[in-house]
């Protein structure tokens, strides 16, 4: 195992040592050095490249070797992220939501991001198909397909799929009980690390069961709404920081895009 950590970590020290060399560019740039445009944006995305990818190698180091650790103190947020993903009605007319990421660990808080993401992708479909969405009760089930190893992400104390049933609340669903919500959490591993969202009425329970265990379970019936969040952020940023709108006013927005 020490001789597995330790190629794992000159990797990761590699993936930095990139990055800084290429921030050593940009600063010269900043001190009055000369580039083109073109050159500048190559040496951009390579330098997010190579930070990123450096970040996702730690995280996936610290699931393998220290699965459901967890930090000192209050628990920090998790990092800002702006997936794509789609909406649409499958298998025997459940709404089925995939996001093209992972849930967040849980050394993380409840992640804000992750309820946005959640309310603007149903908010989305409910404007575009016009289809309003409006359950009595529910069943919500969260399937994460991953290919990481040893995954804790469903540990006791996870904050990241509650994130899920928060977004659900007022929006779809009257409240989110436990008489109201139910809840099912499941996972399987896969490559295509991604998340299922499965809104299904309690008389469907069955027919999706049995479809999950066919894998047809999420076969789309209709063509899907597709969301890119990194359109939508900068928006959202921009209205809290003027107004400090919470999420739920801001989809209500005049001009927001598929808010009505």
């Amino acid at each position: 195992m020490r001789a597995e950590f330790a190629k794992d970590m000159q990797r990761i020290q590699k993936l930095v040592g990139s990055a800084y060399n290429k921030t050593g560019s940009l600063l010269a740039l900043a001190d009055g050095g000369q580039m083109s445009r073109k050159k500048l944006e190559q040496t951009l995305e390579q330098t997010a490249g190579f930070f990123e990818k450096a970040a996702l190698e730690i995280r996936q180091l610290c699931e393998r070797y220290a699965p459901g650790s967890f930090s000192f103190g209050r628990k920090p947020s998790a990092s800002l992220e702006m997936p794509t993903g789609h909406v649409n009605l499958a298998g025997c007319g459940w709404v089925h939501i995939q996001l093209d990421t992972l849930l967040p660990h849980c050394r993380y808080e409840s992640p804000a991001w992750l309820t946005d993401t959640i309310r603007y992708m149903l908010t989305q479909y409910m404007t575009i198909a016009n289809f309003p969405l409006r359950f009595k009760r529910m069943l919500l089930v969260i399937d994460e397909h991953s290919s990481i190893p040893g995954r804790h992400v469903y540990d006791q104390d996870n904050k990241g799929w509650k994130a899920v049933s928060n977004a659900l609340k007022g929006l779809v669903i009257e409240d989110d009980d436990q008489y109201h919500l139910s809840v099912v959490l499941l996972s399987q591993q896969s490559c295509e690390n991604v998340c299922h969202i499965s809104l299904v009425l309690p008389e469907s329970a069955e027919d999706f069961f049995r479809m999950r265990q066919k894998g047809t379970a999420y076969r789309a019936l209709e063509p899907s709404v597709e969301v890119d969040m990194k359109a939508v952020y900068p928006f959202l940023r921009q209205c809290r920081k003027t107004d400090g709108s919470r999420t739920g006013d801001l989809l209500d927005l005049q001009g927001f895009a598929g808010s009505r």
